[in-house]
């Protein structure tokens, strides 16, 4: 089957969902539909090349000098362009009840288009969740946010949601939350498809070369447990979470030029604490997260090589921390002015390395500051919005227990133009 055909296929089943929703209400099969969804189209412009995903839509920061024979920054060239494929597609699902109406259920079904490519957009799955609600519990099955996105996130036009400061991430997971009052209980066993962890390139050698890939959780079986706490209020959110990732980087090892099975596996804590006041026209949120090893949730960081079995070829590691924190402030609804700021800093492995394996700490990066400013006018089903942004990078040389000295800056200043039609 073609491209084509699936989406309009996809397209028309859920719009039949949403049109036979009273149908089959008064059938009295217990089941109803809201479709929703939006178009949007995002113009953007970077000053230099930048470290980005979905062809520099999901921005995150800029990369390093590289320099040709003769001295000239290979990097230091703008780009941009215009691109609509998070448009996206979804449906909420509410159904019978179960146990003679003592458990509510209901589900989600929701798409965009940014599956790869440049040539043409693909369909890809944001979320797919059946959920059963009893007395004060929640039990969740299926593929959702994680709960370190939670609900305390930037209000912002840039599509990384403030990454790779705010963690972003959407998971197979398995969720039971129990709500007393205020207060709201989360515990989730999660597992990977999307958003991976990285590791060796070819999970064999020892190189520097690296990848993201669902082998490392899959050879782990055992999958990463996020526990969270939250007090909610009509304009206050306050919560902190924990996270537990255990991941096997590889099975076997090429090494001295024989072939040997190992058995190698990191686990690492990760932490972060949250806070957001929504009243009339103010909003003001935070968040602030200590990582190990969290670049599953598109963040910065990885892990460390810290020994080597002279047998066998066999690796120990060490999670190297990164702290990351943001700032939102936005004021008014209809015209609504807007401020972004992070800061995030590469604090090491905390013990001698011998190689670092990671996103942006394996090329060097120390730290990172972002500020933006931004205006969208808001009415209903439409947003229209300019962004600015200003990011500097520091880079320098992986150093004593992957800690990184002898830093430079680079700089780049992004643009961004933005068009929604919510429905």
């Amino acid at each position: 089957m073609t491209h084509n055909k699936l989406l309009i296929l996809i397209i028309a089943a859920l719009t039949a969902m949403a049109v036979n929703a009273n149908a089959a209400e008064n059938n009295g099969d217990g089941f109803s539909f809201k479709l929703y969804g939006q178009v949007r189209a995002d113009l953007f412009y970077n000053s230099r090349s930048n470290s980005e995903t979905v062809d520099g839509l999901f921005y995150m920061y800029p990369r390093d000098h590289s320099y040709d024979d003769f001295g000239n920054d290979l990097n230091a060239k703008p780009d941009g362009s215009l691109y609509t494929m998070y448009s996206r597609l979804g449906v909420n699902i509410t159904g019978p009840s179960l146990a003679n109406g003592k458990i509510a259920t209901s589900g989600c079904i929701e798409i965009d288009f940014r599956g790869g490519g440049t040539n043409y957009y693909m369909i890809r799955l944001r979320q797919a969740y059946f959920n059963l609600a009893w007395n004060r519990s929640q039990l969740l099955v299926g593929q959702t946010w994680h709960p370190f996105y939670g609900d305390v996130a930037p209000e912002i036009l840039n599509l990384n949601m403030g990454a790779p400061y705010q963690p972003f991430s959407r998971a197979p997971q398995i969720r039971y939350r129990f709500t007393d009052r205020s207060f709201r209980f989360t515990a989730t066993l999660l597992w990977q498809s999307q958003y991976l962890s990285v590791g060796p390139a070819n999970n064999q050698t020892g190189t520097t070369s690296t990848a993201k890939s669902q082998n490392f959780i899959k050879n782990s079986c055992v999958p990463e447990i996020a526990v969270g706490i939250d007090y909610k209020s009509d304009k206050w959110i306050a919560g902190v979470g924990a996270d537990i990732t255990s991941i096997v980087p590889r099975t076997q090892a090429e090494y001295n030029g024989k072939t040997a099975k190992v058995t190698e596996r990191i686990t690492s804590l990760s932490a972060e604490a949250h806070l957001k006041y929504k009243s009339g026209k103010w909003l003001v949120a935070g968040k602030t997260v200590l990582g190990n090893n969290f670049t599953q949730a598109s963040g910065v960081g990885g892990y460390a090589i810290t020994g080597i079995d002279e047998t066998t070829g066999e690796q120990h590691y060490a999670p190297v921390k990164v702290s990351a924190t943001w700032l939102n402030v936005a004021y008014g609804n209809k015209l609504r002015p807007a401020l972004f700021l992070g800061y995030l800093k590469n604090l090491g492995a905390g013990k001698p390395v011998l190689d670092v394996i990671g996103t942006g700490i394996g090329d060097g990066l120390d730290r990172l500051a972002t500020a933006t400013a931004e205006l969208t006018y808001n009415v209903p089903h439409w947003k229209f919005g300019v962004e600015y942004m200003l990011c500097n990078a520091w880079y320098g040389t992986v150093g004593n227990e992957g800690k990184v000295h002898d830093t430079h800056s680079v700089m780049n200043h992004r643009v961004v133009m933005t068009a929604i039609f919510q429905f």
